[in-house]
């Protein structure tokens, strides 16, 4: 059962993300930070070509910094 304070939407998937890449989320979203001009697709699919991400966590991370901007 979700609480009120419980994480929601792509930012649910930042702990995973940090577990299965060993990275902090900043520097993937560091590292988006210099495709920002791509469409989001193209974002999600340089995570996963480059940087071997699956592809619910690389649009998770894009999702959540096109967002945040």
């Amino acid at each position: 059962m979700a609480t009120a304070n419980s994480v929601k939407g792509p930012a649910s998937y930042f702990p995973s993300i940090e577990k299965t890449y060993g990275q902090p989320v900043q520097h993937w979203l560091d590292l988006l930070s210099t495709v920002q001009t791509l469409p989001h697709m193209q974002q999600v699919a340089f995570l996963k070509t480059e940087h071997g991400l699956g592809h619910g966590h690389a649009n998770a991370l894009v999702a959540y910094n096109k967002a945040q901007r």
